[in-house]
């Protein structure tokens, strides 16, 4: 009896054992590898602003393994910490942090790309291993360029125009009137329900179908991204109705001015100005040729003899 008892106790503890060397197993062929981590694979920053790239060693058994950071931009890669410093275009502007973090100092709009941590150790069995980190920089837009007109008339048609290239990620654009956000749909407001613009928040041009006068005031643009926002300086369009008499009093004019100048140029020619002779030649008629008459030419003098003269 005692002796089942024994082997029952044993078999119970049998799984136990096997466990342990399961997990002693593990922490074997996980202490010869190196092996990574980072916090985050897709990190932002803004522009002049400090950014870490993490690289965490979480195995290792090697005491100074090789440690690399390599900047991988438009699919050529180039080194930013080699043989134990920063170099590249960041190298007064980074440095590396224990373990193997990289901090990037006063980014700059160049700086996005991809980075790529690697550490190689040679005393494990797995010596090599790496992290690739997608870096992005946030651009500020800058000021602007805004375009409106100053007049337009009523029923015409118009375009306000806004751009900047300076932002990144690109820049979306939102017009203002006397200092109101306009809605990108006239048609959901009942303020500018009646108006009859479009708005292209991706390219910053506001058209006007057809102009309306409580279209008229002063208008700007805002240019915005992840990274801020900035402004244009407003600029007042009029709107006036259409002056038929004016119209009718320009048109009226420009053909008077017509009429008077085609009556000028008539008595001029009537008065005898305009001929087109040239009065330093001398203008001589051709004689007729009589078979009764001999002409003699005018150097001979005034005298003409005739050939029925008889002495």
């Amino acid at each position: 009896m005692g002796m089942l008892l024994t082997v029952g106790v044993i078999g119970l503890y049998r799984p136990a054992v096997e466990y342990n060397e399961r997990v002693s197993i593990h922490s074997k062929s996980t202490a010869f590898a190196v092996i990574l981590r980072t916090t985050e694979k897709s990190v932002w920053t803004n522009e002049f602003e400090s950014i870490e790239l993490t690289c965490l060693i979480e195995s290792i058994s090697t005491n100074n393994p090789r440690i690399e950071w390599k900047k991988i931009k438009n699919g050529v890669p180039s080194y930013v910490y080699f043989q134990n410093k920063i170099s590249g275009d960041l190298e007064h502007r980074a440095l590396l942090r224990e373990p193997a973090n990289l901090l990037i100092l006063n980014a700059s709009r160049s700086d996005t790309a991809q980075y790529r941590c690697e550490v190689a150790a040679i005393d494990d069995q797995k010596p090599f291993d790496e992290i690739l980190i997608s870096l992005s920089v946030r651009v500020k837009p800058v000021m602007p360029r805004c375009s409106v007109p100053e007049a337009v008339t009523v029923g015409s048609s118009t375009e306000l125009h806004c751009i900047e290239n300076e932002g990144f990620p690109q820049s979306q654009y939102q017009w203002f009137k006397n200092n109101e956000e306009l809605p990108e749909d006239p048609k959901t407001s009942s303020k500018f329900y009646n108006s009859s613009y479009t708005m292209n928040t991706e390219t910053g041009s506001l058209k006007f179908r057809s102009v309306k006068k409580e279209d008229a005031g002063e208008y700007y643009c805002q240019a915005r991204n992840e990274a801020g926002w900035s402004k244009c300086s407003p600029q007042t369009m009029e709107v006036y109705d259409v002056d038929i008499v004016g119209i009718f009093l320009k048109v009226l004019g420009g053909v008077a001015a017509f009429i008077f100048v085609i009556v000028g140029i008539c008595q001029i020619q009537k008065s005898g100005y305009c001929s087109c002779k040239d009065h330093r030649e001398t203008n001589y008629k051709v004689p007729q040729h009589d078979n009764r008459m001999d002409y003699a030419s005018p150097d001979e003098g005034h005298f003409r003899h005739k050939s029925s003269f008889v002495i």
